[in-house]
């Protein structure tokens, strides 16, 4: 052994070769219910990140746990591989997205494969190869063939650098550059392919309340994103203000725009709205742009709907209120969005914070119409106005200033004026909007359709599956514009001439439903084996980064929906547990090329193997949480891992003076063994519940600290040979799953047969409250001896008793905690063994009515005895003197009165 460590780079590659030679991470077909545990696939950007490395090896823990337990266990991995970042680094390099997608895939499964992750890459999947997006093609036709598929023309993010259509999430910052290359982002009106998504808004929404295994932060996301709004639709009749007399002294009549619908969710507050105002892009808006200088320059120089203050221009224009009759102006407004509610809204300053914002800036008047419900309010009196002259009063409460309708409450004015409004109509409104699926480029699944002078839009039959790309053609633009000869192509319908769609899918398509692909993934005549779907979906655990709450995870949801509505797919979620993963930052920020503090995941692996950097990630904090890499952590991680494997070496080596001579039956056992045999059994019942709930760094608390209980063991005393066989044994065992090829290595050096990754989790005969109500008791009786030889001064104690409290107060103490008598003493007296113990119990109960919140259970009065006795050599080894454990009945009663359940009494003889 060298000072160094353990030679990981052998043992390493040792047990992954093992591993594959076996198939330990094989699922065969016939499995009944393999757990399901998956990880997003990555993008092949050609080498993996901390951040990969942290969310695989929290689903490999976790799978590796699970196998374990005795559970067939499903675990792929495949490669998202389309994308415009591969054709970019192609155009760069001047060779083909494919060939660079390939090279990097090579690169990253070497680096899992380093790391241990295990992997049934018999299922891999990749989403670039005809055999995977040939099923795209036909889960497009089969939406379209259910009407879930349009094609419209629509207003679209375009980076005239890539030169192709952006999502939202793709536009960054307030600048809204372009996240590939910075440039700025423009908007253009093009022909797009649609996902009717917005046909299942109800239902993915109201399925949210069901994910019960998903972050509440996740969920909360995409009700927002979704954005359904119960309201009023009403209209406002718009036209030109009247213009001044002209020459004959007369005035000309207004133009009139008619009526112009607005949506609203608090028509309660109609009488207070002080003017009007329309989307940048609203028709209105766009008439007056052709012929006012002011409107177009608005338009098109000043808008910005992600700025952070509303800006706008007055139009000249006014709307008629249709609960009052009042002539309001109209302006164009960029916090007005065309896509969310009807693009229109009556803007009511006294009660939105956003149009109080507008109205300060542009000097609109500010009017309450709505004021606090008082505490006191009889149902029928008006309240007073509050003050909104510095901010919007936001809440329901009692309408004012609004005729007819003052005095009563928000509610009901609104269903009151929806009634008596003869436009106003209730209505439900979605943020949400269909998923315009296509892009201008070429590495993605291209969409199956051929244009037809005589036909139009017509799909390609299933049996002409896949439309396979054509050669990669480095030019500006689209390939797939470029490449004629693939174009040109005859019309499935009436056979005449016709030319392919040169858009591709966006790659959120490819994600949607991958995790359907690995159950099954050479199946030739479907996209999956239906069957085989239904009975090992849905994913048990899903890991991922929350970045994508409300993309993938929401369009993933969407597929399953619609496969189980037209497929037969028996599940209509996809994810029944959903960790959303933090992030590895150095520093407090995260890391990335473009700020030079990435730590290279193969660096670590090859000074500190790869064991050293899955414990150290997993044992930094809990999984959800973000996390600073430190190198000094990772170096103690090594050393723990050294220490362990010297250990377990020892041990077999029989370099370990074991009690009896190594002859378990021959060996007496004692108080420190019955403690060592107790810690052992503590912590396979934590470790097992923590990695149950995917807290492995709790898990792992517990068997770092077994191994060091076991080291302390072996310094103090000759160990009883079964007890630190099987304290040995289990610490092995509990750190499998995180660092599972030392943990191979030592499972062979301890004799046992077959691999540790296959081998059955421990068991414990003990409970998590018992095992965490006698470590209070031990953890508070050593600083209770601490605190009282500080504050006496002892210097060398020459005996330390430590003394149980009597039967009668545990008994009084289970009383106190079951109890909802509001007399406690009272209930106490009660009982006759309480009662005799006279002016003690009087006290003793003064004190348990004082902290009745407080009270918590106990062992009770053997078990703590048993306890104490067991853990009397921790105290002995602390102070370096004997230590003695009496029971009430056997100690002097000063010290017993002092004595209470879960707090001992302790005398210190000097």
């Amino acid at each position: 052994m060298s000072q160094e460590g353990y030679d990981h780079a052998t043992v390493e590659q040792r047990w992954q070769e093992a591993w594959d030679d076996a198939a330990v991470y094989h699922v065969p077909d016939d499995a009944d219910d393999p757990t399901y545990v998956l990880g997003m696939y990555p993008y092949p950007s050609g080498k993996l990140h901390m951040g990969h490395v942290r969310n695989y090896t929290i689903t490999d823990a976790y799978a590796r746990y699970r196998r374990m337990r005795g559970d067939d266990v499903l675990h792929p991995m495949g490669w998202d591989a389309f994308g415009l970042p591969a054709e970019n680094a192609a155009k760069e390099r001047d060779t083909n997205p494919r060939d660079w997608t390939f090279d990097c895939i090579d690169t990253m499964k070497g680096q899992m494969k380093s790391m241990g992750f295990g992997y049934d890459w018999d299922r891999e999947v990749t989403t670039c190869t005809p055999d995977y997006y040939r099923w795209n093609q036909w889960l497009f036709r089969r939406f379209h063939e259910a009407g879930l598929v349009e094609r419209r023309d629509a207003e679209v993010n375009w980076c005239p650098s890539c030169e192709t259509v952006l999502a939202d999430e793709q536009v960054e910052g307030d600048a809204e550059l372009c996240w590939r290359c910075d440039t700025p982002v423009e908007t253009r009106e093009l022909d797009q392919w649609f996902l009717k998504i917005t046909e299942y808004a109800d239902e993915l929404l109201e399925a949210i309340d069901g994910l019960e295994g998903w972050p509440n932060s996740v969920r909360q996301m995409q009700r927002n994103w979704i954005g359904r709004q119960y309201g009023t639709t009403l209209d406002f009749d718009v036209s030109e203000a009247r213009s001044a007399p002209n020459g004959r002294g007369e005035r000309s009549e207004p133009r009139e725009y008619g009526p112009v619908e607005a949506f609203t969710t608090r028509v309660d507050t109609i009488h207070g709205a002080t003017f009007f105002a329309v989307a940048p892009d609203h028709p209105i808006a766009e008439k007056l742009a052709e012929k006012d200088d002011d409107v177009r320059r608005f338009i098109e120089e000043e808008a910005d709907p992600e700025g952070d203050e509303p800006n706008g221009v007055e139009t000249g224009l006014t709307a008629t209120n249709p609960a009052t009759g009042e002539e309001i102006p109209v302006f164009v407004a960029d916090f007005v969005l065309s896509d969310v509610g009807t693009g229109a809204l009556m803007a009511v300053p006294g009660h939105d914070e956003r149009d109080h914002a507008f109205a300060e800036k542009m000097g609109v008047d500010i009017e309450p119409v709505v004021a606090p419900e008082p505490d006191d309010w009889d149902g029928e009196t008006v309240p007073e106005a509050p003050d909104v002259s510095e901010e919007a009063f936001t809440d329901d409460g009692v309408v004012i200033n609004s005729g007819e309708y003052s005095g009563l409450d928000s509610e009901t004015a609104r269903e009151r004026l929806t009634e008596d409004i003869e436009s106003a109509a209730e209505s439900t409104q979605y943020q949400l909007r269909d998923w315009g699926i296509s892009r201008q480029r070429y590495w993605g699944t291209p969409i199956p359709i051929v244009h037809c002078d005589d036909c139009g839009a017509v799909p390609v039959p299933d049996e002409d599956l896949p439309v396979e790309l054509p050669e990669f053609i480095n030019t500006t633009g689209n390939p797939l514009d470029a490449a004629d000869e693939w174009q040109e192509t005859t019309c499935p319908e009436c056979g005449g001439p016709a030319t392919r769609e040169t858009d591709t899918m966006d790659t959120f398509v490819d994600s949607s439903w991958y995790f359907l692909r690995y159950v099954s993934p050479d199946l030739e005549d479907a996209p999956f084996d239906l069957d085989r779907a239904n009975d090992w979906m849905p994913v048990d655990q899903y890991v991922g980064g929350i970045e994508h709450a409300v993309m993938h995870l929401l369009y993933s949801r969407f597929f399953t929906k619609v496969l189980a509505d037209e497929e037969g797919l028996d599940h209509r979620e996809p994810f029944t547990n959903l960790l959303a993963q933090g992030m590895v930052q150095l520093e407090g920020e995260k890391m990335s090329k473009s700020k030079g503090n990435v730590v290279s995941p193969q660096r670590i692996v090859d000074e500190y193997g790869a064991d050293t950097a899955r414990l150290f990630m997993m044992e930094a904090a809990q999984p959800e949480r973000d996390f600073d890499w430190s190198e000094e952590g990772v170096k103690a991680t090594h050393r723990f891992l050294t220490r362990l494997n010297d250990l377990v070496e020892d041990y077999a080596a029989g370099e370990v003076a074991l009690a009896g001579d190594g002859d378990a039956e021959a060996a007496d056992r004692g108080e420190i063994d019955d403690y060592v045999a107790d810690e052992t059994d503590a912590a396979v019942a934590i470790a097992g519940a923590e990695y149950d709930d995917l807290t492995f760094n709790v898990a792992l608390r517990e068997a770092q600290d077994l191994v060091g209980t076991l080291r302390s063991y072996r310094e103090y005393a000759d160990p009883h040979p079964a007890v630190f066989e099987r304290g040995v044994d289990v610490a092995v065992r509990l750190l499998a799953p995180v660092a599972p090829h030392l943990a191979e290595e030592l499972w062979e050096t301890l004799g046992r047969d077959g691999f540790v990754a296959e081998a059955a989790w421990p068991t414990a005969s003990v409970d998590r409250d018992t095992v965490e109500r006698r470590r209070r008791l031990v953890a508070n009786t050593r600083e209770d001896v601490r605190d009282i030889i500080d504050v006496a001064g002892i210097d060398d104690p020459e005996r330390i008793d430590v003394v149980v409290a009597p039967d009668w107060k545990y008994d009084a103490l289970e009383i106190a905690i079951d109890s909802d008598a509001d007399n406690l003493i009272s209930e106490l007296m009660g009982e006759s063994h309480i009662r005799e113990q006279g002016d003690a119990a009087a006290s003793y109960g003064q004190d348990l009515q004082a902290n009745r919140e407080a009270l918590q259970e106990t062992l009770g009065g053997d078990a703590e005895y048993d306890a104490l006795r067991a853990a009397a050599w921790l105290i002995e080894r602390e102070f370096d003197a004997p230590v003695r454990v009496e029971r009430a009945a056997d100690a002097d009663e000063s010290v017993v009165a002092k004595a209470e359940p879960g707090r001992p009494a302790i005398d210190i003889v000097e």
